[in-house]
């Protein structure tokens, strides 16, 4: 449901997430995706995933790759992720050319736990099925109430929760299918400051001296589900080496909910002419189609190595539109986000049988086009990933996977033009991050 706000920004976070139970944090992939869905393949930078058939995670990655797999499995994995976004103001100032008052806001990103659930059978040889259940959108920043871009945005949190029934077939010794069906909700809840003196004062209400002393705020909060689809093959040349393509299929949302104001009495009247005052809100939003291609190839027992190329279409969020049934302006933020690419390369090493070794890197393009389309909400940029991990099998039945990951993110830089309608409020927020990720994932594997 959505809450409180005329700030077109307002529904620009989309993405906080939750699984399994409601967790909030901050994304790690690029744009607002979630690409931590297994603690194993963390571990060497998601490489090779759509290819790799490594344990039941194969279900969100390809799910052809359960027909790979044998018997059933149950696995629980959380990964804690670990954001840093400390904002740095470079000369930000109202439309009045006045400097914006207030500070950094903070560090703005939010750390969260982010919890994922796989379950697969076989039903055969050739016949197996699977469920997952994960978040594969999220974001959550949060900066302090009187930052310097407090008129662009406060907190800002969207959450996926993604439940993904699969079926897969093994054709023959080389060719093996999956398809698979999402059902998905999707839940924002944003805010952040309205400048209402500088309004009044535009307006002809107000002295000069009234703007950025009568700040009011807004809030909004909705939810939707919407349904999708994922198909995936590979094909196993040999034994050994795997070429694997998955595709995820966009899935559009209506994000249907609750506006609602802070307003000071100065400008209640002002508030209640232009509509805004608590009311019901809508806006769509799509999260965008992904295409997949791995490949897997072992040299021998113990050393094999994986690579992926990931492509996003992004480009799918042109702007970000809120609707008010009061009658208000729509409150609208040009995005124009560009498609993009994710290149990864790892590895993996058995120095006993129980016991597996990995590492990776990778590089994810930012959607984001220039400083004038980042917003405060998603201060993102190109990133490399570097990882390491290892996975030991306790038991014929158990084993246990851990990875970390260390995202070095390009400073991320703001500048926004006040002399775009939709700044002009808000005002031009100009500076530039200091910001990086790190991650920590782990799960427990079960095979019955």
């Amino acid at each position: 449901m959505f809450k409180k706000q005329k700030n077109p920004l307002l529904v620009l976070a989309v993405a906080t997430f939750s699984c399994v139970l409601f967790f909030s944090g901050s994304a790690a992939g690029s744009g607002f995706a979630i690409i931590e869905q297994s603690a194993a393949s963390a571990g060497y930078a998601y490489a090779g995933v759509a290819a790799a058939a490594q344990d039941a995670s194969t279900v969100f990655f390809n799910p052809a790759g359960m027909a790979l797999q044998s018997g059933s499995q149950l696995q629980v994995g959380a990964h804690y992720i670990i954001p840093q976004a400390e904002f740095k103001n470079q000369g930000s100032t109202t439309v009045l050319t006045t400097p914006l008052t207030g500070g950094n806001g903070g560090d703005g990103g939010e750390a969260a736990l982010v919890p994922n659930l796989f379950f697969m059978h076989s039903f055969s040889d050739q016949w197996k099925a699977g469920i997952g259940v994960t978040a594969p959108y999220g974001l959550a920043t949060k900066y302090d109430d009187g930052w310097v871009g407090r008129y662009h945005g406060i907190k800002s949190e969207l959450a996926t929760l993604n439940i993904n029934p699969s079926v897969a077939y093994r054709i023959n010794d080389q060719w093996s299918l999956g398809v698979g069906v999402s059902f998905q909700q999707a839940t924002a809840d944003l805010t952040n400051a309205i400048d209402y003196g500088t309004a009044l004062f535009a307006g002809g209400f107000a002295p000069p001296t009234a703007s950025q002393n009568l700040d009011g705020k807004g809030e909004v909060e909705g939810d939707d589900w919407g349904i999708g689809a994922n198909v995936g093959l590979i094909f196993e040349p040999r034994a050994g080496t795997r070429v694997g393509v998955h595709y995820r299929s966009q899935i559009e949302h209506t994000l249907e909910g609750d506006a609602t104001f802070e307003t000071p009495a100065a400008a209640a009247a002002f508030a209640q002419a232009v509509g805004l005052v608590d009311t019901t809100a809508t806006a769509d939003v799509t999260l965008p189609e992904t295409v997949s291609i791995s490949a897997y190839h072992a040299f021998n027992e113990r050393w094999a190595i994986l690579a992926d190329l990931t492509w996003t279409k992004w480009s799918h969020l042109d702007e970000l539109r809120i609707k008010f049934a009061s009658g208000a302006a729509d409150s609208v933020t040009t995005l124009n986000w560009d498609d993009t690419w994710r290149y990864s390369l790892g590895g993996t090493f058995k120095p006993m049988e129980a016991l597996e070794l990995r590492a990776g890197v990778a590089f994810d393009e930012t959607p984001i086009p220039d400083e004038r389309h980042r917003t405060p909400r998603i201060p993102g940029a190109d990133r490399i990933w570097v990882t390491f991990g290892a996975g030991y099998q306790f038991t014929e039945r158990i084993t246990v996977d851990f990875a970390y990951g260390h995202l070095f993110i390009d400073d991320p830089k703001i500048d926004k033009d006040v002399t775009e309608a939709e700044n002009r409020l808000r005002g031009a927020l100009v500076g530039e991050y200091d910001a990086s990720v790190d991650i920590i994932s782990a799960a427990v594997s079960f095979r019955f």
